[in-house]
């Protein structure tokens, strides 16, 4: 069997909120996985109220992983390094620091009335 992956690409050309889940469903310092408006997206929550948003596809390996990185940080900013070959990204503007190649998607996140928001 062969099978062929392509990159993620834009689902939508205009961009707007959904509501994924009461954030008290997301542990602290664990990746989940979501499907957002037919988008594979992968939310951590850092902190009680800080969400972090990212595309679920691996950049480098086009796997959907990204869920079960490792979240770490570089100074002050919030990262997540790839379960795959370890490349960390920045999780607020999807930078890699290891590769300057390769960028994470990113989305908004918000928290509205105890439940978490993604800006797709």
């Amino acid at each position: 069997m062969t099978v062929i992956l392509d990159r993620a690409e834009d689902l939508a050309t205009t961009a707007t909120w959904q509501r994924v889940c009461p954030v008290a469903e997301l542990e602290v310092a664990w990746g989940e996985a979501a499907l957002i408006a037919g988008r594979q997206v992968a939310l951590f929550r850092t902190a009680p109220t800080e969400v972090f948003a990212v595309a679920q596809q691996d950049p480098a390996t086009l796997a959907n992983v990204m869920a079960r990185g490792i979240i770490g940080s570089r100074g002050s900013r919030p990262t997540i390094a790839s379960p795959l070959h370890k490349e960390v990204y920045d999780l607020e503007t999807g930078e890699c620091f290891t590769n300057p190649e390769l960028t994470l998607a990113v989305f908004a996140t918000r928290l509205v009335d105890g439940f978490i928001e993604v800006e797709v």
